[in-house]
């Protein structure tokens, strides 16, 4: 019954019209039917290929001799804390002092053992956001979109298989955002509020998302986002020695983009325009206007309510949140945007998301795998690729962001006159194409 009622739903909020005149594809008839074949059980065959498309990415990765060059930074710095130094003598090292304490564990394994499990980690980290960000909409985890989604996914976004590559912890937020969202959108923000505490406990990438639980005003959630990791560098600064290089050396590194090291690979208008012949101010003016216009369309997102459990309301919102800050964050990578893009893609299932929108796949356009570009857009210049993909995702969200809910017409009756559906009759939000019990 669940898989009826889910396939049903989209169907039938492919009758009620077909787009919105501004060149999005919409809840048009074409689309619903392919959301809903999608969502139909997939084979046995369609889980045991993607489960081989996803085990050769994370043995491949293993196989290659720069496996894991961003994780051995964090591994290096508990090596160097166990050894009794101070992790921040290394001016690479930028996560907080808990960060330290987590990747205790992995300084304990072997190199050879660490060459396998990294690969893995990362890859399940990134399966679990997007199973995550799949029950947020009621998607069955066993529909093609589910398991054929992720595999193709995985092949055709090159950032994917260069997260698994270097092992950035970036996946930890990949992963907690999804599940935050999920346990937001089933009333459990302090619990929310604890899985954002623990991912920036381990990388201060989801700081930004205290903003969503301030509009929204959960203050236990934003509690709880605030003292966990506060908590956690507080005991990793009480076991290092010379904490304060964070404050004196690290800081100051970070805030000023890093070095030539980082540059060819961020993303950041800050960091891009530059070095297209823009002046720095005015690169740094356009970036932080961007931002503001991202937090302006994030605050619009969240008081336009939808008809359904507020399930688009809540990822839109806080993934616009997200994009505002990787406009201004220094450095701001590719892989960046696996923070948001699962949540994003599993959206598509509902009509009225910004996914329904062909610009929101042209504009993915520079990070599809297999594509030949020009060689003045590979290697050290792929940050230009990557910077047209962050800002005009952050331009599709905010449009679709910004723009008038969509009504639809219900039938009035009174005593002795047939049903109406005139203009005069009362108007309500359209309900959710997907909306399913968990």
């Amino acid at each position: 019954m669940k898989w009826e009622n889910q396939v049903a739903g989209n169907r039938g909020a492919g009758d009620e019209g077909a787009g919105d005149g501004d060149g999005d594809t919409g809840d048009g008839g074409a689309g619903s039917r392919v959301i809903g074949w999608l969502l139909q059980p997939a084979a046995r065959s369609w889980q045991l290929v993607s489960l081989a498309v996803l085990l050769g990415i994370a043995v491949s990765t293993s196989l290659r001799a720069n496996w894991g060059s961003d994780n051995a930074f964090v591994v290096k710095a508990a090596e160097t804390l166990l050894a009794g130094g101070s992790p921040y003598e290394d001016k690479r090292f930028l996560y907080l002092p808990s960060a330290v304490l987590m990747a205790v564990p992995e300084a304990l394994l072997p190199r050879e053992v660490l060459r396998w499990l990294l690969p893995l980690g990362m890859s399940g980290l990134l399966g679990a956001g997007w199973l995550a960000a799949l029950r947020i909409f009621a998607v069955p985890l066993r529909s093609r979109f589910a398991v054929g989604g992720f595999a193709v996914f995985a092949l055709v976004y090159k950032p994917y298989v260069n997260l698994v590559l270097i092992g950035n912890w970036t996946a930890i937020s990949a992963a907690a955002l999804p599940v935050a969202l999920l346990l937001a959108q089933r009333r459990s923000w302090g619990s929310a509020g604890l899985v954002v505490g623990l991912a920036i406990a381990c990388k201060p990438m989801l700081v930004p998302l205290g903003l969503l639980f301030l509009v929204a005003r959960r203050w236990r959630a934003l509690a709880a986002a605030v003292l966990v990791p506060l908590g956690f560098s507080l005991a990793g600064a009480l076991v290092m020695p010379s904490p304060s290089l964070f404050f004196t050396k690290t800081l100051p590194f970070l805030l000023q983009g890093q070095d030539s090291y980082a540059l060819p690979w961020d993303a950041s208008p800050i960091a891009v325009l530059p070095r297209l012949g823009v002046p720095a101010p005015l690169a740094v003016l356009v970036a932080f206007a961007g931002a503001g216009a991202g937090l302006w369309a994030a605050w619009v997102r969240w008081r336009r309510e939808d008809a359904d459990g507020g399930e688009l309301r809540l990822v839109e919102t806080a993934c616009m949140v997200m994009l505002a800050a990787f406009l201004v964050s220094r450095p701001s990578f590719d892989h960046y945007l696996l923070v948001v893009l699962p949540l994003l893609v599993a959206s598509v299932v509902r009509p009225d998301a910004a996914a329904r929108s062909p610009w929101f796949w042209a504009v993915l356009g520079p990070q599809v795998a297999g594509i030949p570009w020009p060689s003045e857009l590979e290697a050290k210049r792929r940050a230009f690729k990557d910077c047209a993909t962050l800002c005009g995702l952050a331009f599709v969200l905010a449009r679709r962001a910004l723009r008038p809910g969509r009504v639809t017409l219900e039938p009035v009756t009174t005593a002795g006159s047939p049903p109406r559906t005139e203009p005069e009759c009362a108007a309500t939000s359209a309900e959710s194409a997907s909306r399913t019990a968990f």
